[in-house]
């Protein structure tokens, strides 16, 4: 049979990063080999991961991003959980026509609803007061009392927000260790998302680098370690690029009277039924859903003056990236080298909504990367007023985040400058070496090893 498989995802490693501050990392690479990988468009997460485990581009597997608008329902949504959203058959399921194979999410995206033995996700729990607790879904239901006493409770609020850090993607990796024991799978798909944090804050240069690539590289080395002698692969979906341009998509739509917004006691919101366009804001990358077909030419034509804005794919051009699926926008954006769209859509920051200030995933009609950071104009003394209210019982907002897009440094989502910049491909198996790799060359890599190929 054949040795068991562990991909692991390294958020935001690139082939540059590789040496002195990696020496897990680069050790791998001498025993097997390192490659620069050519991703996808967009280079976001959920799309990506999708890829790695299918083979397929977004028009066939259909996460057009981290979240889009879903038409049936009137409603933008971010980090579905849902495998079924994915289209496109995974490497496993092909190789389960001709063996039995396991396998094991360990924080890899899409886990819920899916076909895979032993899942490992984040799962907080939502409380009737408005509060949060941090919690994580597992498959079986017993994992998870394994995983609360080895490790203790996931530290959720150092996953993603202000005070995100190395401790989530510690735990993450440390915990790989029972999940793996527990469940022996024949695959495991593992995600440290630990690089996603600074490099967003603070770009993709600078002192900050050294010491977060060793604070990685020393949980990427004890996944590697626990996989003892499986064929192991560590992928990236992406690199991260400086950026110092935050483009406000939305409030052009608004301002051409394309985006409607609707009014209620917690500020302005976004009202997509209404609206003849908005965009859907992810990172580099926007979708523009319009109403018709008029409507689309119309606001293509007014975002391709927009500065900031590389290029506006509209209707069969979005072909020529990959993106004609029916989730995607009418016309999709790219930002240009250095610049990000920002989600907001209110003209005065005094009619805001109440969310814009929170780490708030869901009710954001886009990403907002403001989230990594503590307002410098009083942020954190903000959060410790609601954590005394929250000690004592009482209601609270915690609203820690600034409004100003120009503090983010880092973002991703358009094409990499270069292959030393892009996505990366570290394996063992020094018979899959290539000069260069393709992410949607992976799933056939996998499924191959799985049958013994």
């Amino acid at each position: 049979m054949p040795r068991p498989l562990v991909i692991i995802c390294c958020v935001g490693l690139t082939p540059a990063h590789l040496g002195a501050d990696t020496p897990n990392l680069v050790r791998l690479a001498d025993r097997g080999f390192m490659a620069p990988m050519s991703g996808i468009v967009p280079a976001v997460t959920t799309s990506a991961q999708a890829t790695i485990v299918t083979g397929a581009l977004p028009r066939q597997h259909g996460i057009v991003g981290n979240g889009w608008y879903f038409r049936e329902l009137g409603e933008v949504w971010f980090w579905r959980q849902s495998q079924r959203l994915i289209e496109a058959e995974s490497f496993w399921s092909r190789a389960r026509r001709t063996r039995p194979v396991s396998v094991l999410k360990h924080f890899w995206w899409y886990a819920m609803n899916s076909d895979v033995d032993a899942v490992v996700t984040p799962r907080p729990a939502y409380h009737h007061d408005g509060s949060k607790s941090p919690d994580v879904y597992t498959l079986p239901a017993t994992l998870k009392e394994r995983l609360n006493a080895a490790h203790g409770e996931f530290p959720l609020f150092k996953f993603w927000g202000p005070a995100a850090a190395i401790d989530a993607t510690r735990w993450i990796a440390e915990s790989f260790a029972t999940s793996y024991r527990t469940t022996a799978p024949d695959v495991s798909l593992v995600y440290l998302p630990h690089l996603d944090y600074d490099l967003q804050r603070f770009g993709p240069t600078g002192a900050h680098l050294a010491a977060n690539l060793r604070a990685l590289d020393a949980e990427a080395g004890k996944v590697i370690a626990y996989a003892g002698d499986s064929a192991i692969a560590v992928v990236s979906e992406y690199g991260i690029e400086r950026v110092d341009t935050p483009v406000f998509i939305n409030r052009r739509l608004r301002e051409i009277g394309s985006l409607a917004v609707t009014v209620n006691a917690t500020g302005e919101l976004l009202d997509p039924g209404a609206s003849a366009a908005f965009a859907v804001c992810d990172h580099q990358i926007a979708h523009v859903y319009c109403r018709d077909g008029a409507t689309a030419a119309r606001t293509a034509a007014a975002l391709a003056t927009v500065p900031g804005i590389e290029r506006v794919y509209s209707g069969s051009q979005r072909r020529e990236i990959g993106l004609d699926h029916a989730r995607s926008g009418e016309v999709i954006a790219i930002a240009a080298p250095g610049a990000w769209f920002a989600y907001d859509y209110w003209l005065d920051d005094a009619r805001r909504p109440d969310f814009a200030r929170a780490v708030e995933i869901h009710k954001k009609p886009g990403y907002d990367p403001r989230e990594l950071f503590f307002d410098p104009k009083g942020g954190k003394l903000r959060a410790m007023r609601a954590l005394v209210r929250k000690k004592l019982g009482l209601r609270y907002v915690m609203d820690p985040v600034p409004l100003d897009a120009s503090l983010v440094r880092g973002s991703h989502g358009r094409p990499a400058t270069s292959a030393e910049q892009g996505p990366v491909l570290i394996a063992s198996e020094r018979h899959w070496q290539r000069e260069r790799w393709s992410m949607l060359d992976l799933a056939a890599l996998f499924e191959q090893h799985l049958l013994g190929g």
